[in-house]
């Protein structure tokens, strides 16, 4: 049989690390994974993905990620069930994280923060932070100069995109 998950997406809150009574650390948190398609209004949806971490991951996690980290997640889906106070059976499914990795850096994660939850420029209604960049590369804004071959020279200091243009996305795109 198999039953292997893969995830990519975003900490909706911070990860919620607990403890058993034997002492093994458990964290649970929530992934925001965008879907491959828009609906019918051209918005963009996510699913909302519960997940459960264990032992020394589930420590890490918690010490390293926050809301707003990107993460890929690798798993497994695991139902359950138990009796809430009321005396109904309660079905649970949930993916249970066997490994993790964040997948930007934490200069990246911390600035998208300081910006106000996004990492895609500078929006309209923030002030630019003149210490934002300082021990980053940053591209010339400059395009790309054509070679004797007439291919263009992607040279590390050249802008790829040619543009200075930042893309705005407001925080009604992001689904955290």
């Amino acid at each position: 049989m198999i039953n292997n998950v893969v995830l990519v997406g975003r900490l909706t809150k911070d990860p919620d690390l607990r403890y058993t009574a034997s002492g093994t650390a458990v964290a649970t948190f929530t992934l925001a994974v965008n879907r491959n398609f828009t609906n019918q209004s051209g918005n963009r949806e996510a699913d909302f993905i519960n997940c459960v971490i264990w032992r020394k991951s589930a420590e890490t996690m918690a010490n390293y990620a926050r809301k707003g980290t990107l993460l890929g997640v690798t798993g497994r889906i695991q139902t359950r069930s138990y009796d809430n106070q009321q005396g109904q059976k309660v079905y649970v499914t949930e993916v249970v994280a066997e490994n993790f990795q964040l997948l930007e850096s934490r200069s990246t994660s911390e600035q998208r923060q300081q910006d106000g939850g996004t990492s895609y420029g500078n929006r309209a209604d923030s002030a630019p932070n003149p210490t934002a960049n300082q021990g980053q590369n940053t591209f010339n804004q400059q395009p790309a100069q054509s070679s004797t071959n007439g291919m263009p020279d992607f040279n590390r200091e050249s802008d790829p995109f040619g543009s200075s243009n930042t893309i705005d996305i407001s925080d009604d795109d992001l689904p955290f």
